[in-house]
């Protein structure tokens, strides 16, 4: 008789461990250390803050459980991440989840001052239109690099929010620092904010924030991966007839 193959159970490896190897517990010099987030600080080695990556772990469940939460009602979370080193990793998530994104800069009026953006937005799509049914060909060679270049321009800015004509339900930010003025916009639109944020950010008006390595690709692609997973287990979860509550601009 054949003999028997004994299967062996790995045992799942802990949220702490994902985060260790994820370089999430790395902060900033311990001088740049905002006094908001002294209470998530385990210590310091060589100057330079270590995160308490319980405290990580508590805090990210929190937030994945909210995020499972709109996924569920199917509401939109737009994101932002506008920093070199997370840029690519920001719009693939936002992509995948069929979400907005701002990944070049986050232009000053995006929520505040919204009907000028719409007035952006549109010539971007006019433009688009008119090249598409060789609209441009009355123009010179020069005159339609012009146009090109005001199109390249309007693109690199607004692709990724093209589509919206509705606050989203939450905005998720890569360093709360970096994006100051997405998160001030945010709160004057009273639109929840979640952010992975480091060492150095003021978290305290923050609704939703992790704090952890925010620079790392490793540390903010796993909060992304997490963030996308909840929400696609929220999706599955959803109800047909759920209604996605959302306020117009």
């Amino acid at each position: 008789m054949p003999m028997e193959e004994t299967a062996k159970t790995a045992e799942p490896t802990s949220v702490v461990t994902q985060l260790f190897k994820a370089g999430a517990h790395f902060g900033y010099a311990r001088a740049r250390r905002h006094p908001s987030t002294a209470s998530y600080i385990f210590g310091a080695k060589n100057g330079v803050d270590i995160i308490d990556l319980e405290q990580v772990e508590k805090d990210l469940a929190k937030v994945l459980e909210y995020v499972e939460k709109l996924g569920k009602e199917g509401k939109k979370i737009m994101f932002v991440g506008n920093k070199p080193e997370v840029r690519l990793l920001v719009q693939n998530r936002a992509l995948a989840l069929g979400m907005p994104y701002v990944t070049e800069r986050w232009v000053g009026g995006t929520f505040t001052n919204f009907t000028e953006i719409k007035k952006r937005i549109q010539r971007m799509k006019d433009l688009r239109e008119g090249k598409a049914r060789d609209g441009w060909a009355g123009y010179t060679k020069g005159e339609k690099a012009v146009i090109q270049k005001e199109l390249d321009h309007l693109e690199r800015f607004f692709k990724g929010i093209e589509e919206v004509s509705q606050f989203p339900s939450a905005v998720l930010v890569i360093d709360s620092r970096y994006e100051h003025i997405a998160v001030t916009e945010s709160q004057q639109a009273k639109i929840p904010v979640i952010s992975l944020s480091g060492s150095d950010c003021d978290v305290t008006a923050i609704e939703h924030p992790v704090v952890a390595n925010d620079s790392s690709s490793t540390s903010v692609a796993y909060f992304l991966d997490q963030v996308a997973a909840a929400y696609k287990k929220g999706l599955s979860r959803a109800e047909p007839t759920a209604p996605t509550a959302a306020f117009h601009i």
